[in-house]
């Protein structure tokens, strides 16, 4: 399997794509999601709750691809992984909800109030699924 630095400077420029997992009957499930890519750790991070379908299915069957477009479609990378849980949000201060801050300084920046975004993490059951990419294919135009 082959990682093109090329497609994941591609994905490190992006912020939403569909998350796919594989479920209990081996079709995929498919989900928007926001990701944080961070390319000196070579590692994507999303933040799921831990009553949903695709945390369900990772827990299950750890793999994972994500597929990104350009704006106008005609770009795309896919990348597949092999996805890590972290345990759920459980306290604010937590090492999940600081990881679930790293994701959301790298799709949105700063937040306003980190105090309440962290007591929201919690009571929203929060975790982070976390990979590295193991393999990209896709076409980058330009």
């Amino acid at each position: 399997m082959t990682v093109d630095d090329r497609m994941l400077e591609f994905l490190a420029g992006r912020r939403w794509g569909v998350l796919a997992t594989v479920k209990r009957d081996g079709r995929p499930q498919l989900s928007n999601v926001g990701y944080a890519y961070d390319p000196a750790e070579r590692l994507f991070r999303v933040s799921v709750t831990a009553d949903r379908a695709k945390t369900r299915n990772l827990q299950a069957d750890p793999r994972v691809t994500l597929h990104v477009s350009s704006d106008d479609f005609w770009s795309w990378v896919a990348v597949d992984g092999t996805a890590e849980l972290t345990p759920v949000a459980a306290d604010p201060h937590d090492a999940t909800v600081d990881e679930l801050v790293a994701y959301y300084r790298g799709v949105s920046g700063e937040h306003e109030d980190w105090d309440d975004y962290r007591r929201a993490m919690v009571a929203d059951r929060r975790l982070v699924v976390r990979f590295r990419p193991e393999h990209t294919y896709g076409l980058v135009r330009g």
